[in-house]
């Protein structure tokens, strides 16, 4: 896809261990800040979830996590083989796909504990539907 040689970017940044934001949605910012700040541009490559595991001390599970997070709101390109690209920006901003990947992986986290726990996809469900009405009147009552 991207002619030429290319390096391997360096993402040094600082994970915040003690904040309540899950370490895949902190990668996932970052990436997403220094895209739109122009650090990274499309064709660079980033490092692999290995090297960026080991950099991060995070388990390699979390960086794969926020990479397809990323591939999803195509933001990067993973190709088999020859690593991971920052792709150039459609018309469109990423902002929005972003936020609805993101929110389509909490709600799959929610459901696979749920499951895992022995509740049934119908109890989830209304236990969702009960709690995001909750949210609505607290917000519409803050």
């Amino acid at each position: 896809m991207y002619g030429g040689q290319t390096l391997t970017v360096e993402l040094h940044f600082q994970l915040d261990f003690r904040s309540g934001t899950p370490i895949y949605e902190q990668i996932v910012e970052e990436v997403r800040r220094r895209i739109h700040g122009g650090q990274l541009k499309p064709g660079d490559q980033l490092p692999t979830v290995r090297q960026l595991a080991l950099e991060l001390r995070v388990n390699f599970n979390t960086v794969a996590r926020a990479y397809r997070i990323l591939d999803e709101a195509g933001m990067i390109s993973t190709q088999q083989g020859r690593g991971t690209y920052i792709l150039a920006p459609p018309d469109a901003d990423h902002g929005e796909r972003l936020r609805q990947v993101t929110l389509e992986h909490l709600a799959e986290d929610f459901a696979q504990q749920a499951l895992r726990l022995g509740y049934s996809p119908r109890v989830i469900r209304e236990a969702f539907e009960k709690a995001l009405l909750r949210g609505l009147s607290d917000e519409s009552n803050g």
